[in-house]
């Protein structure tokens, strides 16, 4: 594993981007989920929502288009694109919460095959318990995409047979994006569709606490002398 270029987190959120469909409208989440406005294919119109009330959120603001008025719900500058809306949380909680957002994308401390997500409270002793509306996106969008590392910064397993932290949502989660695979959730099962390049199942496997099934199409995630990664 020691040789294997594991994805950073724009190359995910790249990778995501590239998965939602045109019309599509999204929220992005807090952490590395709102690097996804950064790589959004420029032939597709996606409507970006942030749950502290813009809808038509752009990408990250640089230079002079900072305005401190103008964050995202992780509190970083963004653009808006022509005809976007400002509005207050009761009203943005509302989009959340009734089915009109087809994509959340959440950051996630562990995943259980069941669609279980854990993405608010680790059990550190010095944890602060912040859930925001993240358990609003978990239940109301149509489809729930997690990304993460796949494992913590001491080499403990995210994908897991039983989440052990507090829940965010029950059976929410559609597909998994990590730093090493792209993981799809479908009868209780961590169904494997993408690997990165020059890693093993069994490695992968040992990664995992949760049994992976590996598709039969099972694609290679390459990244090229660019530093874009892309599957093959």
């Amino acid at each position: 594993m020691s040789n294997i270029k594991a994805l950073n987190r724009d190359q995910i959120a790249a990778l995501v981007a590239n998965i939602l469909p045109d019309g599509s409208y999204v929220n992005l989440g807090i952490g590395i989920p709102v690097k996804v406005s950064d790589h959004l294919p420029p032939d597709r119109e996606i409507i970006l929502h942030s749950e502290n009330g813009i809808l038509g959120m752009g990408r990250a603001a640089v230079g002079d288009e900072i305005d401190s008025d103008i964050v995202n719900a992780g509190r970083v500058p963004v653009t808006l694109l022509n005809g976007a809306s400002i509005t207050e949380h009761c009203n943005s909680f509302a989009m959340m919460r009734g089915g009109h957002l087809d994509y959340a994308i959440l950051g996630g401390f562990q995943v259980a095959p069941n669609g279980d997500l854990a993405n608010w409270l680790t059990d550190a002793p010095d944890a602060i318990a912040a859930i925001g509306g993240a358990m609003d996106l978990a239940v109301g969008a149509k489809n729930v995409i997690v990304m993460m590392e796949h494992n913590t910064k001491d080499g403990q397993h995210k994908l897991l047979n039983t989440c052990t932290y507090p829940l965010t949502g029950a059976g929410v989660v559609n597909k998994v994006y990590t730093d090493l695979a792209i993981i799809a959730i479908k009868n209780n099962q961590f169904i494997v569709e993408a690997i990165i390049e020059g890693l093993s199942p069994k490695e992968l496997q040992s990664r995992s606490e949760a049994p992976l099934v590996f598709a039969h199409n099972l694609q290679t995630i390459q990244i090229d002398d660019a530093g874009k990664a892309s599957l093959v």
